[in-house]
């Protein structure tokens, strides 16, 4: 078959998408200098800070080219090949690429605590690449588990009270791999028996993120697996669900912190029914840990059921500013995970200097007990000891995030409830004019459309961090009221559609 057919058939493809109005773009930011110096030679003291410095600001305050602002203002679809400068002009040489920037302030990211540029950070990850490289390529079976990787492992364990963890490429391989081996457990059950009791149950919140919703799927593909969509934390309808269900091993499955809606999962009545119908609760945590909880457990230690959670996934791109996934379990399900995950096996690990960088942004945040990381600390890399004292005075970052929640609920009269705001402002067109208008202000803030969200449900997206001041609240809000009403702009699902 020639190629030409096949380029007519994505053209067509293309062509569906956009009169769909869903073609995606890339939307390139411009990186000046690193705020600060890192130096060759690098000593091994940590530093503490109370307070935003020059390095914390370069997490929200980002640069676009003038290229990319027009074909965004425009709505022009992009690949990321926006026109910029040649080389002398990023140079700065002639100082004209400069002026052909665009300063915004972002309120997009899930850079939730301000950690990606930390300098302390920097150094962990540049102190890695410069003794190891990137570290043994491989997946972590073969040769790309190391000790840096079981020191995170071990971190990431006790900061959410579960036994063991597995560390895994992405947030959504995590939850990818997970999903496959709870349809493993339930291929296991005895053909000879009636369905109506053996295989497994899965019962997923109707908004739960993507990576479940495809990893639901696959482990549908085991015949033995059956599934149930229960209304968005509607734990009536839960209850309804798990009464009728005839099956032994149920599993419920949820976001502990939506990401289109910023409502919290009802953790306190997930409890309950756990005690109540004996399921696995399974927690998906990306967006709440180290942002809640008294000691950035997450959300589970929020409300005091960390120990009602059988398994608690999560993710190292946001809050903890990396890279990378998490499983966190018991010993036995890491080894089955380990076992029969495929999105985990068949991936090449996390490069050592991400790890390196990760663990150093966790022991920043989490005032934990010293144990056995100590040990390992003093093997591994002692840069690393100071860390757990300045971690305990680091919590000024959680403070200054539910600040800006504080900020934001007090100026617009919006009883927001997270970090995770959802302005509903109705039709895709609104929802873009709107973007636009933030955009003209100096806000980086993205329209949320179909298919993520319903046709008559598009909305702005914004998301606070630690970083942000509260003038920046301000000017936020004031920006907001001049294109949408704020008092009358819902700012949560209130009819959820099953996404499944």
């Amino acid at each position: 078959m020639e190629m030409s057919s096949w380029d007519e058939w994505v053209e067509l493809a293309l062509s569906k998408l956009e009169s769909m109005k869903v073609l995606r773009s890339l939307r390139p930011i411009h990186y000046s200098s690193y705020p600060f110096e890192i130096k060759p030679k690098i000593d091994h003291a940590f530093k503490v800070f109370d307070d935003i410095r020059q390095w914390d600001r370069a997490s929200v305050e980002i640069e676009i080219a003038e290229s990319t602002f027009n074909r965004w203002l425009l709505d022009v679809p992009s690949s990321g090949d926006d026109l910029t400068c040649d080389n002398a002009d990023l140079e700065g040489e002639s100082g004209s690429f400069s002026k052909q920037l665009r300063k915004l302030l972002l309120f997009s990211g899930n850079d939730y605590l301000g950690l990606s540029s930390h300098p302390m950070v920097a150094k962990a990850a540049t102190k890695a690449v410069q003794e190891h490289g990137m570290g043994p390529r491989g997946s972590a079976l073969i040769c790309g588990y190391t000790t840096y990787h079981r020191l995170l492992e071990s971190c990431l364990a006790e900061s959410k009270n579960k036994e063991d963890c597995l560390l895994c490429p992405t947030g959504f391989s995590a939850n990818m791999a997970f999903m496959t081996v709870v349809g493993y457990v339930g291929s296991l059950s005895d053909i000879n028996k009636t369905h109506l009791k053996e295989g497994v149950a899965i019962f997923s919140d109707a908004l739960n993120h993507a990576s479940i919703i495809d990893g639901i799927r696959l482990a549908e593909k085991q015949e033995i697996v059956q599934v149930f969509i229960y209304r968005h934390c509607d734990m009536a309808h839960l209850n309804v669900l798990l009464s009728n269900c005839m099956m032994r091993k149920k599993v419920v499955v949820t976001d502990s912190l939506f990401s289109m809606d910023g409502d919290f999962a009802p953790m306190v009545q997930l409890s309950k029914l756990r005690k109540k119908h004996n399921f696995l609760l399974v927690v998906d945590d990306a967006h709440g840990t180290l942002v809640c909880g008294k000691s950035g457990g997450g959300v589970p230690e929020e409300f005091g059921c960390s120990d009602d959670v059988d398994i608690c996934i999560g993710t190292l791109s946001k809050a903890v500013g990396c890279h990378g996934g998490f499983i966190a379990c018991s010993k036995k399900w890491k080894q089955l995970i380990q076992s029969r995950g495929r999105a985990f096996i068949f991936s090449t690990s996390t490069p050592v200097p991400i790890i390196a960088a990760a663990h150093g942004k966790l022991h920043y945040v989490l005032a934990l007990k010293v144990k056995y990381v100590l040990v390992d600390i003093l093997i591994i890399n002692g840069d690393y000891l100071a860390a757990v004292v300045v971690a305990k005075k680091e919590t000024w970052r959680r403070k200054a995030i539910w600040n800006r929640v504080q900020d934001f609920r007090s100026l617009t009269g919006i009883p927001i409830t997270s970090h995770i705001i959802s302005l509903i402002v109705g039709s895709e067109d609104q929802a873009l004019q709107a973007s636009r208008h933030m955009l003209k202000c100096g806000f980086h803030i993205t329209a949320i459309r179909p298919p993520t969200v319903p046709p008559n449900l598009c909305r702005l997206r914004i998301t606070l961090s630690a970083a942000h001041t509260r003038n920046d609240i301000r000017k936020l809000t004031s920006a907001l009221s001049q294109c949408i009403s704020l008092r009358e702009s819902g700012y949560f699902y209130t009819n959820a559609t099953p996404k499944l």
